[in-house]
């Protein structure tokens, strides 16, 4: 009794809770509504829509826009780390990219929307100045920033930041007694990079890229806000499923393609979990 009411199990009933509501719950009720049909009966029949042309272009473009975010976003963050290394860990450059990646990170939504919206829309600031001055307009080819191509942008905004608050602890992991070992055994920089640094960091650079890829593919807000028609993406399609229980005949549409992001989402953290245990051996 006195072990359930110490300060160490105590201490783990807000995150608890957190999880129950936030994680748990939802996805009992993804199962729950995907699962069974208008009368509260067990169906399969609502997974088969699934399979529906539409709802596997929508979630191939949910995949490819995550993937591709996921891989700039990790690159330019991992280059934004290496450049970070040179820099004294109390200094105040560091001290300022740390605290901008934690702020810019969460910088989504409706707000990210608004600013790219007010920056490079059709009436946006830096649109109108190219085509006034330089008579160079980036939507001669079409609207291309309230569409899926749109949310390249925006997505690797917040990627970036991201990258860099996680890839960075992995960098610093880096001892430079391994860089003067490899140094006295006659190597060169290619060669330790080659053999000792490239070797310990993939696999948390593997992680960090799945990280960004479940954050893009689990994101709402900014594609709601900015792609005012259509349903491009698999979240948007759920509230397009949510305000319309007739859509492509089936009920209770929104808890099977909700079923099926857990499904995408519970494979890409699996493999995400794995490859941070094998991380852990090297960040310490």
């Amino acid at each position: 009794m006195r072990a359930l009411l110490s300060g160490s199990v105590l201490g783990l009933v807000p995150f608890t809770a957190y999880i129950i509501l936030f994680l748990a719950l939802p996805t009992v009720i993804a199962l729950a509504t995907g699962l069974v049909d208008g009368q509260g009966h067990f169906t399969l029949s609502n997974l088969t829509a699934l399979g529906n042309p539409v709802v596997l272009s929508t979630f191939g473009n949910s995949l490819w826009l995550s993937a591709l975010t996921a891989v700039i976003g990790a690159l330019i963050g991992a280059l934004f780390c290496y450049a970070l290394l040179g820099a004294k860990p109390t200094g105040a450059l560091r001290f300022v990219v740390d605290a901008a990646s934690g702020v810019l990170a969460q910088f989504g939504g409706v707000m990210l929307a608004f600013a790219f919206v007010a920056t490079i829309g059709i009436q946006g600031m830096v649109t109108v100045f190219l085509k006034n001055n330089l008579g160079i307009d980036i939507f001669a080819n079409g609207v291309w920033l309230y569409d899926t191509p749109g949310l390249i942008l925006p997505y690797i905004y917040f990627q970036v930041p991201l990258m860099i608050i996680t890839f960075s602890p992995a960098l610093e992991s880096l001892k430079p007694q391994w860089a003067e070992a490899n140094a006295m055994l006659g190597g060169g920089v290619l060669g330790y990079w080659r053999h000792i640094g490239l070797p310990v960091l993939l696999p948390s650079f593997l992680g960090c890229l799945l990280l960004l890829f479940a954050n893009a593919f689990s994101s709402f807000a900014t594609a709601a806000a900015l792609t005012s028609q259509g349903q491009q993406i698999v979240p948007l399609q759920i509230r397009g499923a949510l305000t319309s229980e007739t859509v492509l005949g089936q009920e209770n549409l929104a808890g099977a393609l909700a079923l099926g992001m857990i499904v995408v989402m519970v494979v890409v953290m699996t493999l995400y979990s794995l490859l941070m245990r094998r991380t852990a051996r090297w960040v310490r």
